[in-house]
């Protein structure tokens, strides 16, 4: 079938258009790719990566258990080793640069506490003491762990404010951790997150760490 000169025109502009939608759908899709980005909130430059190596189960490692070295291990033979499943386990770079397998803060056990060093509470109201919203009520002494002693930032202060005394804005990385004592309970920073105990040896969670290791 032959065409007339007006329907060739019109066949024509409307390939054009075609084209030119096609060429910008494809200009957008392009632009959307997946690309690294940069996120300048909080502490430093943080490269956000949707495709992030994976660690390699078979690979070996520094395995600690209780604060102790006890070899190269894959992570499965360190959990098994520490009595917990894979995942509870935090994995980082050591000091020396090294890679390392650990229960939260086992680097770093609970310092020995004495009946020398250890902060009787003040006032006791009834209320829960693990409550980290409380801004009054129960009152006892705030001490800092550092250089192998307990140092005493407040005779008399919630709970609440001496974990934000002790550990606002501080980070740990994985295996390491910051003490301190509220009363006669033990106070532990681990990555993300504070910890009390009651008896220095089993610890919960508190408070989680906010952005920028906020914890108020």
């Amino acid at each position: 079938m032959a065409l007339n000169r007006k329907q060739t025109i019109w066949l024509a502009g409307a390939g054009g258009a075609l084209l030119l939608a096609v060429l910008i759908g494809w200009a957008i899709s392009s632009s959307q790719k997946e690309t690294p980005r940069m996120n300048t909130e909080g502490p430093g430059l943080v490269l956000d990566i949707d495709d992030a190596p994976t660690l390699d189960a078979k690979k070996t490692l520094r395995c600690f258990v209780n604060g102790e070295f006890v070899g190269q291990l894959t992570i499965a033979d360190c959990a098994k080793k520490n009595g917990v499943a894979a995942n509870a386990l935090d994995v980082g770079v050591d000091e020396s640069g090294e890679m390392t397998a650990a229960p939260t803060a086992s680097l770093a056990p609970p310092p020995v506490i004495s009946d020398a060093n250890t902060a009787p509470v003040v006032v006791d109201s009834g209320e829960p003491v693990a409550n980290p919203v409380t801004t009054s009520g129960p009152a006892g002494a705030c001490l800092r762990f550092a250089g192998n002693e307990w140092t005493r930032l407040s005779d008399g202060i919630s709970l609440n404010a001496c974990a934000t005394l002790l550990f606002d804005g501080r980070c740990e990385r994985p295996g390491s951790a910051s003490y301190g004592r509220w009363g006669a309970q033990t106070l532990r920073l681990v990555p993300k997150r504070v910890e009390i105990s009651d008896d220095n040896k089993n610890f919960r969670t508190l408070i989680e760490q906010g952005q920028g290791c906020s914890v108020k």
